[in-house]
């Protein structure tokens, strides 16, 4: 085994941008693990969210990168079930040397599970949040208490060990059950490297920009992105500054961005608002390069990606304690860390767009952080040592 390249399968319901993080970090995961070597598969369906689907060869290989994907078509929406993605599992998951399963309540994590532990297929499990009480309260809270016994603490007992992208992920499913607290974990974060955008390129695109202060917020639209926080606290944190708009960038569904526009109509601000829909490439990049500050106001975040993103970014960043990287930030004065309220949030942004100094100290620190923890190699090295553990246990 040590003489050989390692053969990782990573399984996940989709690869949609409009699922935010999840999507965005498995590939981010297959490059930091193709810069050590190890060959990446991802298995996965069609779906594009809602009820959309990618236009996609069905069941051939596409190479992105370093990467081999392969779609299956999505049969039933609700769990993105996909009987051609378990077919497939079933034929091919023999050839490789170990799984990695991203996201638990989901068809095809407990397909995959099933499988590899029946073929003797050693598998790591990347719960995406799910295990902590916002995610067991919030999404499907009855469904989940009836598959949690059926389901789920059966692939977490079965599988190699849990990966966690952040200590407060750890911590909080290790709330859940005892049984999570002592089964093998490895907390590894997310890979993020810095854009190095143009602000024209964001500039271009949303003239009602140009020449103006820039506070962002990109992620997926959803309530517990805590988007209403933000509305109320540019309210404040920004009152008499006329030069300074708020950029939200991201997808969400129809009826509630309905509801945050007229929340911000409410609040006076929906000329100073600017709604772009998700982004990507350079015009991404350049919302991060044009953004005097960044804010993900979340009520629960494993991870956070997109703060992630930002720091790697250079760009002062505001978080609430929410944030599954929040303890990481703080430690390393990385960026500010608020608890979850419009005035707090209101506070720091004021604070920020009238203190140049703390900027750039934030900045520079910020930098730093993502440079020695973020760094897609080093990952890439610990997941490669995961996998060796798991294949050799």
């Amino acid at each position: 085994m040590t003489d050989r390249r390692i053969r990782a399968l990573h399984v996940i319901p989709s690869l949609s941008p409009k699922h935010g993080g999840p999507s965005y970090a498995v590939r981010a995961l297959a490059q930091a693990l193709a810069s050590v070597d190890v060959d990446v598969t991802i298995a996965t369906t069609d779906d594009d969210g809602d009820d959309a689907r990618f236009n996609v060869p069905i069941g051939e290989p596409i190479k992105a990168d370093a990467t081999t994907i392969y779609y299956f078509k999505r049969t039933f929406l609700p769990y993105k079930v996909s009987f051609g993605l378990a077919r497939w599992l079933q034929s091919n998951i023999s050839k490789f040397d170990v799984v990695h399963i991203h996201a638990l309540f989901s068809f095809s994590s407990t397909v995959a599970a099933h499988i590899a532990h029946r073929q003797g297929v050693p598998y790591v499990v990347r719960p995406l949040g799910v295990l902590n009480r916002y995610g067991l309260e919030n999404r499907r809270p009855l469904l989940k208490k009836i598959t949690m016994p059926l389901f789920e603490w059966r692939i977490l007992r079965h599988s190699a060990a849990i990966h966690y992208t952040s200590e407060a992920e750890k911590r909080e499913a290790a709330q859940i059950s005892p049984e999570v607290d002592c089964h093998r974990s490895v907390v590894i974060p997310l890979p993020v490297e810095s854009a190095n955008g143009s602000a024209e390129d964001f500039i271009k695109r949303f003239r009602q920009a140009a020449g103006r202060r820039v506070i962002l917020f990109l992620s997926r639209i959803d309530p517990k992105k805590g988007i209403e926080l933000l509305l109320e606290a540019f309210v404040e944190g920004c009152r008499g500054l006329n030069d300074v708009v708020l950029v939200i960038a991201g997808e969400g569904s129809p009826r509630y961005m309905d509801t945050l526009r007229a929340r911000a109509k409410e609040l006076q601000i929906d000329d100073r608002v600017i709604w772009t829909s998700h982004l990507s490439g350079a015009v991404k990049a350049g919302a991060f390069a044009a953004a005097e500050i960044f804010v993900l106001p979340s009520y629960s975040e494993n991870f956070g990606i997109a703060a992630a993103e930002a720091i790697a970014g250079g760009v002062p960043t505001i978080v609430t304690k929410s944030v599954g990287l929040a303890d990481e930030i703080r430690a390393a004065d990385a960026g500010i860390v608020v608890e979850p309220t419009a005035a707090e949030i209101g506070s720091s942004l004021k604070r920020l767009l009238q203190d140049q100094q703390a900027r750039d100290s934030l900045a520079a620190n910020a930098k730093s952080f993502a440079s020695e923890h973020l760094s897609p190699v080093k990952i890439g090295a610990a997941l490669k040592t995961l996998y060796r553990q798991a294949i050799i246990a």
